[in-house]
């Protein structure tokens, strides 16, 4: 009798494991297009994508390059403290979108310059993607100027 009994625990064990991989594998095959980080725009200029892959790119927007063309086009550039992207953007920006602000857009990048589907801006001025705030630590040497 006692056999039996270890027999079915072991059984119940073993389905509860497959059980609970197949959810796993499930979880992380359903979440695998959810999961979007940034790539800088020094690491686009460095490994160029293809260009019908969709990623987003992040980095600041910067001073003096916000034009609005006619309609809702809007081109900017997105730069680190290395390299900077043109972005063209159609649509409508976020309320906090701004030059001098980070900015995370998604899209492809075509003969060189960003053609965004989404723009994503900052939610307040405390905030900081920690993405970004972790880059601009790392490369905060190339954005120093020499001699200080």
């Amino acid at each position: 009798m006692k056999s039996l009994k270890k027999q079915r625990r072991i059984q119940v064990i073993a389905v509860a494991t497959v059980a609970l991989v197949l959810s796993t594998a499930l979880i992380g095959y359903a979440l695998r297009d959810g999961i979007n980080f940034f790539i800088s725009p020094s690491d686009v200029l460095a490994e160029p994508p293809s260009p019908n892959e969709t990623f987003r790119i992040g980095g600041t927007v910067e001073v003096g390059s916000l034009v609005r063309g006619e309609g809702e086009t809007v081109t900017f550039n997105v730069a680190d403290c290395i390299a900077s992207i043109p972005v063209q953007y159609t649509g409508v920006l976020p309320d906090l979108f701004k030059e001098a602000e980070d900015t995370v857009a998604q899209g492809q990048f075509v003969d060189g310059v960003f053609k965004a589907s989404e723009v994503l801006a900052k939610h307040d001025e405390e905030y900081t993607p920690k993405e970004i705030s972790q880059q601009r630590e790392s490369q905060q040497e190339h954005c120093e100027p020499s001699g200080s």
